[in-house]
C-alpha cells in the first residue's frame, strides 16, 4: 500500500469523528431543551405562588417566646409478667424538680475520644 492510502484512510477517520462529535452535541443539546420544557410544562399545571396578602402573619401578640425548662425522663416500669407495650407506657417527659441549669465546669470533662484525663 502506498502512503496516499494510509492518509486517506487517516483523513476519513477525522471526519468521522467530527460528525460523531456533532451528533453526540446536537443530541445532547436537544435532550436538555426538552428537559428545560417539560420542566416548564410542570410548573404551569402546579397551584399558584400565594399572595403577600395570603402569607403567614405574626399573631397580635407578638412573636412567641421560647420556654426553658429542666426535663427528666418518665421511669420504666418493670415488666411483671409479660413484657411491656408501646401503649402501656407513659409518652415523652415530665418537669424536673431541679430547674438549675448544669454548668461546664473547666477541666472536669472533655469531648469523646480526645485522649484527655478525663474527669479529675
Amino acid at each position: 500500500m502506498s502512503t496516499a492510502t494510509f492518509v486517506v484512510a487517516a483523513a476519513g477517520s477525522d471526519v468521522l469523528n467530527v460528525i460523531a462529535a456533532f451528533v453526540g452535541g446536537a443530541f445532547i443539546a436537544g435532550a436538555l431543551i426538552w428537559a428545560v420544557q417539560f420542566g416548564m410544562r410542570v410548573q404551569d399545571r402546579e397551584l399558584a405562588r400565594p399572595r403577600p396578602d395570603e402569607q403567614p402573619r405574626l399573631p397580635s401578640t407578638g412573636a412567641i417566646h421560647e420556654i426553658r425548662e429542666m426535663r427528666e425522663p418518665n421511669v420504666v416500669p418493670l415488666a411483671e409478667r409479660e413484657r411491656l407495650m408501646p401503649y402501656q407506657l407513659q409518652r415523652g417527659s415530665k418537669r424536673g424538680k431541679d430547674q438549675q441549669r448544669k454548668r461546664w465546669l473547666p477541666g472536669s470533662s472533655g469531648s469523646f475520644g480526645s485522649g484527655g484525663l478525663g474527669h479529675l
